[in-house]
This record gives structure tokens, sequence and C-alpha cells, in this order.
């Protein structure tokens, strides 16, 4: 199976392997950048490139939605890596998670822009939008773009219909650190990782900036 960049290249897709979500959350955060979200759609392939994400780890993070324990809303986070979590927010945004670590240890990391790649006119009309920056400039665009919801929430991602592939590796140099962005808890952690000049990052502002 190929996808295509916006400059109609072409690369060989790989899905990330279980054990690359099975590693410490932030570290999975940061290596999930440059790599591929692929959604397929009936016969239509839609993907994109990881650009911005944000770690939650239960244990130690208030903001996280399993902090106080499970319940029937988180109990994906409870489960195996490389798992999706997708939830619904705000009344009317799906928030799309990569469940991490070993089994039984809640935490996950948030999907929050991605740059598209393919599949753009099926994008534009699920948004309703025409510019291309705008498709997937944030956690619930990228959703609404993709058409993930509620009924992906739990799928594998070794999956057909919603899986991760290999991309680039982004060298750390390039990987700008900050809070977390719409949280109320927990929202000094520097959890939040994005490209360097990538246009397609969302535009929230967080609390604090911390490159390194």
């Amino acid at each position: 199976m190929l996808i295509y960049s916006q400059r109609d290249t072409h690369q060989s897709v790989k899905k990330l392997l279980p054990s690359f979500y099975e590693q410490p959350t932030l570290d999975v955060a940061t290596a999930l950048l440059g790599k591929i979200l692929v959604r397929k759609l009936g016969d239509e392939i839609l993907a994109g490139k990881i650009v911005e994400t944000e770690g939650y780890i239960a244990d130690i993070d208030n903001a996280c939605h399993a902090y106080r324990g499970i319940t029937e809303r988180n109990k994906m986070m409870f489960g195996k890596a490389g798992t999706a979590y997708v939830y619904f927010t705000y009344g009317n945004h799906f928030m799309l998670n990569v469940v991490t670590e070993p089994e039984g240890k809640a935490a996950a990391v948030l999907i929050r822009a991605l740059e598209p790649l393919k599949g753009l006119d099926e994008m534009k009309s699920r948004r309703g939008v025409e510019k291309l920056v705008e498709l997937t400039n944030g956690p619930g665009k990228l959703t609404q773009a993709m058409g993930i919801d509620r009924a992906l929430n739990g799928i594998s991602l070794q999956s057909k219909e919603l899986y991760i592939a290999d991309g680039e590796t982004i060298a750390r140099k390039d990987i700008v650190v900050t809070a977390r962005v719409g949280i109320s808890q927990s929202k000094d952690l520097p959890w939040r990782f994005y490209i360097n000049e990538n246009k397609f990052v969302s535009k929230g502002k967080p609390s604090a900036d911390i490159n390194r």
C-alpha cells in the first residue's frame, strides 16, 4: 500500500509495531512526531503527518481522565498499548488518543495536529473548508477531517481502518516543548510537543514555553 505526500511523491507504508507504544508516554509523544496517521474509509485512504502531540499519565497528572481511577469512559486507557482511545468533548468534538505503556497503567498521547498528505478532497468535504492549513490543525479538526469518532474507541492501531505508519524521525532540536493546551489542572507540565515552524500546528496558547 502506498501513500502520497503533498508533492505527489510516495513511500511504502509500514505500521508501527505494538512495542513502539509500550514505551514511556512522553517518549512516545515525541517519537510520534513525523509519523503518518492513516484512516481507511471504504476505498478512500486519508493520511496526515503527525506534527503535534500531548502526553497524559494518570499516576501523576490530575488532568488525565484516569487520574481518579477506572470508569466506563476511560477504561480504554488501562488497556493494551497501541489501542485508540476516542472520546467526545465540548459537546461537538472527538479526540483521538493513543494508549501507551504496559497494560493496566493508564496513559495516552493525544494527537493534536496533522499535516494533511492524502485524501485532501475528502477532508475538505468533511470539514467544510478549502484552506489546507485549516483541515487538521487541531485535535477536533483532524478527527472530523478523517472521520474518526467513538465507533473507533478501543480499536487496535494494527487494524486496517486506523493505524500509524513509520515516517520521519524528527531531531530533538526541531521539537518545541510547552505546557499543554485547554486544561485547568496540571497545566504547567511540559507535556506538549510539536515540530518547530510547522504551519499545521494548532493555535492553542500554552501557559509555558519550555524549549530544550
